[in-house]
């Protein structure tokens, strides 16, 4: 996990960052979200989407209305619900009349702690895209690329015959993206990695830290990290049976006590995924190889 860029960070601008887009971070830096939430504008003049609007934030509210300007909004789109990525759909909705489009709401019991910005239980999408369904726009086209695994909802949009993908949360270059169960699934997660080391796109739009511009072997490196903390968790379980908090601080040394927690929640999926597979086998919280 890289450190944060040294300040002044362009929150609130809009910065061109290719032909079609526009980016306008948001101002909520944390350890989960780098140096905050980035809202992508795809398209110029006739009309435009809004991708990841973000935190219910005043301020990148008018941030955004302001990148916006008198431009016609064709759809608010979601990668996925966590709570800093959709909340700001509604009241961007509300403002401009436009469909909120793209990733499924969840439903299920949020009382179980969490690592991140939580989920959003008021998302409410106008449309659900599938896998490869599409949304249009004057000079514009964003498919939907399944990805799940970081969370079960979460869709990548690809910005057809640019080579750009907005990657969500799924792809970043700072980090590592956390995966917590239940909904969260590192079975789904590897798979959808492989699905992007498969693909030919240009670059990666994440909605934190910089564009990734080697995609194939960042995802490759991604890849080869997770099967290096399986290994390392089979090794250390065949030395003993052990809980996921005796596990954490051997895996990783020197974390920032802020990102034990997000550790320790990655940790079990990794275990969840490897009991699936019948490598591993629990008797309460403690966990032996099988």
């Amino acid at each position: 996990m890289a450190k944060a860029p040294p300040k002044p960070w362009p929150t609130g601008q809009a910065e061109q960052i290719e032909p079609l887009v526009r980016r306008v971070l948001a101002p909520n830096p944390s350890p989960f979200t780098y140096t905050g939430t980035q809202t992508y504008i795809v398209g110029l003049g006739d009309g435009c989407a809004v991708i990841d609007p973000g935190p219910n934030e005043p301020a990148h509210l008018a941030a955004l209305e302001a990148a916006i300007g008198d431009e016609h909004v064709c759809a608010i789109m979601c990668t996925h619900t966590h709570r800093d990525h959709s909340p700001a759909s509604r009241p961007l909705a509300r403002r401009t009349g436009a469909p909120i489009v793209g990733c499924a709401p969840l439903a299920f019991d949020t009382d179980g702690p969490r690592a991140d910005e939580g989920f959003d239980p008021d998302y409410a999408p106008d449309r659900v895209l599938a896998n490869g369904e599409a949304m249009t726009g004057p000079g514009w086209t964003l498919t939907a690329v399944a990805t799940p695994g970081h969370v079960s909802n979460h869709l990548c949009f690809a910005l057809e015959k640019s080579g750009a993908l907005f990657s969500g949360d799924h792809v970043m270059g700072w980090s590592t993206s956390v995966v917590v169960p239940p909904d969260g699934d590192m079975g789904d997660y590897m798979n959808s990695l492989q699905l992007l080391h498969e693909r030919d796109d240009r670059v990666l739009y994440p909605a934190h830290g910089p564009a990734v511009t080697k995609p194939r072997q960042l995802v490759r490196s991604m890849i080869g990290h997770r099967r290096q903390r399986e290994n390392q968790i089979l090794r250390l379980l065949g030395e003993d049976r052990q809980e996921v908090g005796e596990l954490v601080p051997q895996m990783y040394k020197g974390l920032d006590p802020k990102l034990i927690k997000a550790a320790a929640l990655s940790v079990t999926a990794h275990l969840i995924d490897l009991e699936r597979r019948g490598l591993v086998a629990r008797s309460e919280d403690i966990w032996q190889t099988s």
